[in-house]
């Protein structure tokens, strides 16, 4: 078989290159920032996903700079939606030092650029790759799969890691290595994929140790996936007079970190009783009623099942948190588990909701 040549992508790329936001087009310098930004973004979250995304921060902060000097909150709510919040906190953080201690320029190497926040290894290869054209070694996802089947990788991930790197690092021009790591993707992407790939159009085919087994779609080996377990807890809608609803800051570490929540108790595996659950809610010796459904929600480690109290309470009543009308709770940084938390609060009344309901509605 003829090795795999890194000209070969390339020329492929240049004619197939997946035309995105943030992407420059073959050849071209990238922006560092947007390179930056996308690849923050794109962590544990899907090209469609990101896509609005991206378009929405780059309007609103166009330069580094302008995002160094935004308010954390609104940062926060602007990312609501993407999940893995730290990201968030760590993209505003990394902006403020590019900012404050580079003069809002990046650093254009690996080692430079992981001293910044949220920016590990595989980020720092990717800007310094992309950004900077640096021949930095740049394996996710996809390029995983690529280099797995090429090489006939049979090790199962996470052990097959290492001598996919090793590999991936073989493969890596000196020219073009921005383009390279770009068409790697595009390749794992586009035509070397999980299930059914295209590999008769694919510039590597002539190449391809598991293609010429006949077995390309068994590689890479993953190992079993660890069952995630289930945490339960409650939600407490709190109601005021004037309609207006109990929402507060979560700590600033730790999941969902600093982001806005509907009050809700510890989120934990064994089962509580309700008294227990009513002891953390906010205004306890409120008249709590449990509404009928449940939210779900799933993490990245565990599901969730949240059950919803909801309670009214005097216009003077005092709490820790802020009172918003429910009309308005679009303008706070609600992180999806919590906008399901008030869907169903404000879901269509049911025969018993009664007239605690029909406050929130007004």
């Amino acid at each position: 078989m003829r090795p795999p040549k890194a000209s070969d992508l390339l020329t492929w790329y240049d004619t197939h290159a997946r035309r995105l936001p943030w992407r420059s087009l073959p050849g071209e310098q990238a922006d560092p920032y947007a390179v930056w930004l996308s690849e923050i973004m794109l962590q544990q979250t899907t090209v469609a996903t990101v896509g609005p995304y991206f378009q929405k921060f780059l309007a609103k902060w166009p330069r580094v700079g302008d995002l160094a000097a935004a308010d954390i909150d609104e940062v926060m709510h602007a990312w609501a939606g993407l999940g893995y919040y730290s990201r968030a906190r760590n993209l505003h953080a990394c902006a403020k030092q590019v900012a404050e201690e580079h003069g809002g320029v990046f650093p254009d190497t690996e080692e430079g650029l992981a001293a910044l926040p949220g920016i590990g290894p595989y980020t720092a290869a990717a800007v310094a790759s992309i950004a900077f054209d640096r021949p930095a070694v740049v394996v996710d996802g996809n390029v995983e799969r690529v280099i797995a089947r090429v090489f006939n990788i049979r090790e199962p991930l996470p052990g097959a890691k290492k001598p996919i790197k090793e590999m991936t690092a073989t493969l890596t021009p000196i020219k073009r290595p921005g383009d390279f790591a770009q068409a790697m993707m595009d390749l794992g992407a586009t035509i070397c994929t999980p299930r059914r790939p295209s590999c008769d159009r694919c510039p590597w085919n002539k190449s391809c140790q598991a293609l010429k087994a006949g077995d390309p779609e068994t590689l890479p080996v993953k190992a079993p996936k660890k069952q995630k377990p289930t945490r339960k807890g409650a939600a407490f809608w709190l109601v005021r007079k004037d309609g207006a609803v109990l929402i507060r800051k979560r700590p600033p570490k730790g999941l969902l970190g600093g982001m806005m929540e509907v009050p809700s108790t510890q989120w934990v595996e064994e089962v509580r009783e309700e008294a227990t659950l009513l002891s953390e809610a906010p205004l306890a010796k409120s008249k709590w009623k449990k509404r009928v459904g449940q939210v779900r929600h799933t993490f990245t480690h565990f599901h969730l099942e949240l059950d919803l109290y909801e309670a009214s309470v005097p216009l003077k009543a005092k709490a820790d948190g802020e009172w918003v009308l429910p009309e308005n709770l679009g303008d706070h940084a609600l992180p999806t588990v919590m906008k399901k938390v008030v869907a169903l609060a404000l879901a269509d009344e049911s025969e018993n909701a009664g007239p605690l309901f029909k406050a929130t509605r007004r």
